[in-house]
């Protein structure tokens, strides 16, 4: 079985500091996969708050998720504090890879990378749209 590869930024933009809850553990006592990508999703919403932006609004247009993937490299625990780390890959003409690191406060164990393709969508018009310069800017690019 192949198993999946997502290449890591060459430097993080952000990090934020987010706990393992009691709703983020399944059945087998860890970190459940559907909620490694729930926090991915709340490390981009306070990364995007910390730039005035929102998903809804990141110069114009919103932001849509096109595609995830995400690699497990050990298990996290209710309480466990976790860093996720955010970057950037790809910044394409409509949209960009974001890529995250979930690390482990206590011991430094990297417990998850995840990606996730989004694209600028404008909701009125219920359509792809291109990424707005000044929020190219803020990925490193000029898309």
């Amino acid at each position: 079985m192949a198993r999946v590869q997502i290449e890591t930024p060459q430097a993080w933009l952000f990090r934020a500091r987010l706990a393992v809850r009691v709703s983020d553990v399944n059945y087998g006592g860890h970190l459940g996969n559907d909620r490694v990508l729930g926090l991915a999703h709340e490390a981009r919403v306070i990364w995007l708050s910390s730039l005035g932006l929102s998903e809804k609004d990141v110069g114009g247009v919103g932001l849509i998720m096109a595609d995830a993937a995400l690699v497990f490299r050990a298990e996290a625990f209710l309480g466990d504090e976790l860093d996720v780390d955010l970057g950037v890959t790809e910044v394409r003409r409509s949209g960009f890879e974001l890529v995250y690191r979930l690390t482990r406060v206590s011991d430094a164990a990297e417990i998850a990378v995840v990606k996730t393709g989004m694209v600028c969508f404008d909701y009125a018009a219920r359509k792809v749209a291109r990424v707005p310069e000044s929020f190219a800017r803020l990925l490193g690019s000029q898309a």
